[in-house]
């Protein structure tokens, strides 16, 4: 249970940092001029659209984590650390799991500012993180509190996150080498899974 509780919280930071999400909008605002507070509301609602779709998700599958309540000591100590790994090891062979969003020429032939929003939101409801879905299917096998608790922790720590590096960045605090975080996001997210999964065979 801890190393699901870790894990999960790991994983939401990793998310909140890493700028395939919300670096377009920094990109975006400046061509549009738009003010600090306009990209910061932006982002807001945008991040709380991804995290509605991924919290989604996760019910459904905890909803299924559930059902295997007859079996759960044998679940979480042997085959929840399995899926884990598995997991863990597929992200680093494919660097990735999901299809990261970018600005697209769609998106740069919108000329007003709601229909630019309405793109951004869309897009980002569409690009759920399922890379935390795993750990809602964990928690659902131990019980709802705990997947209230992963979601929770899910949308305050990524809409948070993006929100502040948004703001920083977008003053120009924050400089970073976006673009070498970005290519190592699959293998960071991965090696978390497997460490993940490792200590969920000797934490109980």
């Amino acid at each position: 249970m801890l190393s699901i509780i870790t894990g999960s919280l790991i994983i939401s930071l990793l998310h909140a940092v890493i700028p395939n999400h919300w670096l377009p909008v920094i990109a975006i605002g400046r061509k549009e001029q738009w003010s600090l507070e306009e990209v910061t509301k932006v982002t807001l609602v945008f991040a709380l659209a991804h995290g509605i779709s991924t919290v989604l998700i996760g019910v459904v599958l905890s909803l299924l984590g559930s059902k295997l309540d007859d079996s759960l000591t044998h679940f979480t100590n042997i085959i929840a650390p399995i899926i884990l790994i598995a997991i863990g090891l597929i992200f680093i062979y494919r660097h990735h799991v999901h299809k990261h969003f970018h600005i697209n020429d769609e998106l740069k032939k919108q000329k007003t500012k709601a229909a630019i929003i309405t793109a951004l939101v869309i897009a980002m409801f569409f690009s759920p993180c399922m890379e935390i879905e795993v750990y809602f299917l964990l928690a659902g096998a131990v019980g709802t509190w705990l997947v209230i608790l992963i979601a929770a922790t899910y949308l305050l720590v990524t809409t948070t996150g993006m929100v502040l590096l948004v703001r920083y960045a977008y003053k120009g605090i924050l400089k970073l080498s976006w673009h070498s975080l970005e290519h190592k996001a699959g293998i960071i997210t991965g090696f978390t899974l497997v460490i993940t999964g490792i200590l969920s065979f000797l934490i109980k």
